[in-house]
């Protein structure tokens, strides 16, 4: 996918899984359209994220596999925004209980930026989804 770099988006952890494994037949045209014009990061928890999975059975490699893949194939960047700034931020998020998904969307919201993902709730509850 080619790069122009205007903006940037943050990934949902589904969505770097199927980027790693090529199955961007899963994205819509604005999720594609938005990796393709934008500087893609992701939340520290992904990364977390992606190592739980590989531990209980979902996933075949491990997280870092994944992440040192993308920032090579797709210029990926880890959000380096302080623990305790996304906490606090995450605290805000009470509509859903998933831990991990309050961690991710609240990166986002902290830099007013679009996040990627195809899960319904975190579309209808944050405005800079992007699907």
């Amino acid at each position: 996918m080619a790069r122009n770099r205007k903006t940037l988006v943050y990934l949902d952890t589904h969505v770097c899984v199927w980027l790693y494994a090529g199955l961007v037949d899963k994205l819509t045209d604005a999720a594609k359209r938005a990796i393709d014009e934008s500087d893609l990061f992701i939340s520290q928890m992904v990364r977390l994220e992606l190592q739980y999975l590989f531990e209980i059975g979902r996933l075949k490699v491990g997280g870092d596999t994944i992440i040192n893949s993308l920032s090579k194939s797709v210029s990926l960047k880890i959000s380096d925004i302080a623990f305790n700034q996304i906490i606090g931020e995450a605290l805000k998020l009470s509509w859903t209980r998933d831990v991990f998904d309050r961690l991710l969307v609240a990166e986002a919201a902290i830099e007013k930026q679009g996040f990627i993902s195809a899960d319904r709730n975190i579309q209808s509850n944050f405005k800079r989804t992007i699907w």
